[in-house]
């Protein structure tokens, strides 16, 4: 066997009499200390999956535009709530559908990823958002404090 320029091709392996690597040219050898497991690079995706990907994120695009354009909700604090959980379940579908995210690919080390950064954006947006609501009422003057300023 030869390599891409021609050179005679040279595979290692463990030699258990020896306890190191020896050299064998001419043939390759698969010994148990191959670490290239090809089941754990993931679904490899199909025109089928694309398309109910695609639909998906269709019809989770479309039910919102027309509950806003509708009307449907009197509410518009629900619309808004019905709206953002449209949006969850859309990104969930991107996730499986283009992004192929699951448990077994690169051994769930990317779900765990995932879920580090998404606990990380929550912990941000709720102490932001509890900052600003605090120095919102701490810092403005109320109706009563503005009556007796100079």
């Amino acid at each position: 066997m030869s390599d891409a320029l021609g050179r005679p091709k040279q595979s290692s392996h463990r030699s258990a009499e020896h306890g190191g690597i020896s050299m064998s040219a001419g043939h390759d050898t698969h010994g148990h200390d191959d670490h290239h497991h090809h089941e754990d690079e993931g679904p490899h995706s199909t025109v089928k999956g694309y398309t109910i990907g695609f639909v998906l994120s269709v019809i989770l695009t479309v039910i919102p535009f027309w509950l806003v354009m509708g009307k449907v909700f009197d509410n518009s604090s629900t619309t808004a709530f019905v709206i953002l959980g449209f949006a969850a379940v859309q990104m969930v579908v991107h996730m499986i559908y283009f992004l192929h995210m699951n448990t077994k690919v690169e051994g769930g080390w990317s779900m765990l990823a995932l879920v580090f950064t998404l606990v990380l954006v929550v912990i941000t947006l709720a102490g932001s958002l509890w900052v600003m609501y605090h120095l919102n009422h701490n810092m403005m003057p109320s109706l009563h404090d503005m009556k007796n300023m100079p």
